[in-house]
């Protein structure tokens, strides 16, 4: 009798413990913990090891897990989305002195929330199928009310299935899709394409196609036209194809995928039979399997005048190539009829000399005193790059 007595209890207790882990599992609201000290985040993300141009200087701006896309509001908070941890964040810097004091959840447990993107008070965020939104979200950054779905007929699939947001000039929210594999032509059009829509979720259509997987765009400030990165195709070759910096002012255009690789060279397995001259190019070609992600034109005025509209790519790194390369940030300034006069190295560092890899830059951010975020999902951190 008394062994059973024991053993009520013990599984009572353990019931109890186990509500209790469940109750305490909710983090919607909760604050994740933020170290101030600045020397010993420098130390903990070897930010010494960054190579920067003179005068610049890099800090961390806030620690937030798996850190991928970001936007930012009117009044300065940065939403954070991410693929691996299932969460979206908010960080916060109260005294504006350019460091994230608070890191808020304000939502948890969805599939791949990578894009975020922020409209009339409220948030928006992207999973791999679904579109939700966030009402009123900076009046309840610590008690966030549930997201609403706005759209949810994009495919399921995985693979290129996160999905970088934004709001266009037109109001719209664009969403892209990308190839559900390495390379595959399908039957449904809205795979391989950039999307827009309303924003309550009507109305959506393809607004470019041809894009193998797009995971950064944003719109020039002057002419309002839209530019994107793409990453090209994976196991062709070490140094083929590029990745591309594409430029689409209209709607219709055509990019290539899958027939044209890095806008002048045949697919190797769907280009036969096809001319690379029946698709829009790349304005520039980058280096090959970079992977270029977030890409945003320099507006602020910190930095030089000679960074004035530049644009900025984070490179977050090749996995297909017998030498690693990218892990860092590059630009490509524009001439007046946006062809590209360069493409270069802004920051790296991030992949050592002996292939230690150190980071993966996501996404940037231009903040209005004109510092620059970058995102980090391999070391989990915001990085703020200033002139000293």
């Amino acid at each position: 009798m008394k062994n059973t007595i024991n053993n009520f209890i013990l599984v009572n207790i353990l019931i109890l413990l186990m509500l209790a882990a469940c109750n305490g599992s909710k983090k919607t609201g909760s604050i994740v913990a933020q170290n101030s000290n600045q020397a010993a985040l420098s130390a903990r993300y070897q930010l010494n090891k960054i190579k920067l141009p003179p005068g610049f200087q890099i800090q961390v701006y806030a620690e937030v897990p798996n850190a991928r896309s970001m936007c930012m509001s009117p009044s300065g908070v940065v939403y954070v989305g991410n693929r691996a941890e299932r969460n979206v964040y908010a960080v916060v810097d109260e005294n504006k002195d350019g460091k994230g004091d608070k890191v808020y959840v304000v939502a948890e447990d969805f599939d791949t929330p990578n894009g975020v993107a922020f409209k009339n008070g409220h948030l928006y965020f992207s999973t791999i199928s679904s579109i939700y939104r966030i009402k009123n979200i900076e009046a309840n950054l610590a008690a966030p009310p549930a997201p609403e779905l706005v759209y949810d007929k994009f495919p399921s699939d995985k693979h290129h299935g996160w999905k970088y947001i934004a709001f266009g000039p037109d109001g719209k929210l664009y969403v892209p899709v990308g190839d559900p594999s390495n390379i595959s032509i399908q039957k449904n059009p809205v795979y391989s394409t950039i999307t827009r829509m309303n924003d309550d979720g009507t109305g959506m259509e393809i607004y470019a196609k041809g894009i193998r997987n797009s995971v950064g765009f944003q719109w020039h400030p002057q002419t309002q036209k839209l530019w994107f990165t793409d990453n090209g195709r994976d196991q062709v070759a070490d140094n083929m194809p590029g990745d591309e910096l594409n430029y689409a002012p209209e709607p219709g255009m055509h990019f290539g995928h899958p027939y044209c690789m890095q806008g002048n060279q045949q697919d190797p397995q769907f280009g036969t039979g096809k001319q690379c001259s029946d698709y829009s190019k790349p304005v520039q070609i980058l280096d090959p399997h970079v992977a270029a992600l977030g890409l945003k034109f320099y507006t602020g005025t910190m930095f030089d005048s000679s960074y004035k509209n530049k644009i900025f790519i984070a490179e977050h790194g090749s996995w297909n190539r017998s030498q690693a390369i990218g892990y860092r940030v590059t630009t490509v300034k524009l001439d007046e009829n946006n062809g590209a006069k360069s493409y270069e190295t802004f920051a790296d560092g991030w992949l050592q000399p002996d292939g230690k890899v150190l980071g993966r830059p996501v996404d940037l951010l231009v903040m209005p005193d004109g510092a620059m975020l970058v995102s980090d999902d391999y070391s989990g951190a915001i990085y703020r790059i200033s002139k000293m």
